[in-house]
């Protein structure tokens, strides 16, 4: 009981993020291809250990091909995009998930007329504690 205690009290508090402060509006990355509204969710929590972001991809936009080290999802909010692993495609529409394996070649674009809002979600490397002085 006293270690689950211990181990519980180890946890830093929650932290809770309104994504209106952490929006700003920036191409796209891996790439440059088009402009968009980018929600940096996760680089408001400190000590974090995954990425989450939302970003609304405007028209014609895309997060470019880029290698991945690491699992990465895409889940589709609105709109339609057509994602792309390793030379394969597929078309999404809201509430598609791509999950994307560990070095894969992938990115994503926005089709149609609405823009393709979405979250993208993976595990950041492990980070080693800086030296204390």
């Amino acid at each position: 009981m006293l270690i689950l205690a211990l181990a519980l009290a180890a946890a830093p508090p929650m932290v809770v993020i309104d994504e209106r402060k952490v929006v700003r509006e920036e191409a796209p990355p891996h790439g440059a291809i088009g402009m968009s509204t980018a929600y940096r969710i996760s680089d408001a929590a400190p000590a974090r250990k995954m990425e989450f972001r939302k970003r609304v991809l405007h028209k014609g936009a895309a997060i470019g091909l880029h290698p991945i080290a690491h699992d990465e999802v895409y889940y589709v909010l609105s709109g339609e995009g057509e994602v792309e692993s390793d030379g394969v495609k597929a078309r999404l529409i809201p509430g598609m998930t791509a999950y994307l394996y560990d070095g894969a070649n992938v990115g994503i674009r926005q089709l149609g007329d609405a823009p393709l809002a979405l979250i993208v979600s993976y595990p950041l490397e492990q980070r080693t504690a800086a030296p204390k002085p």
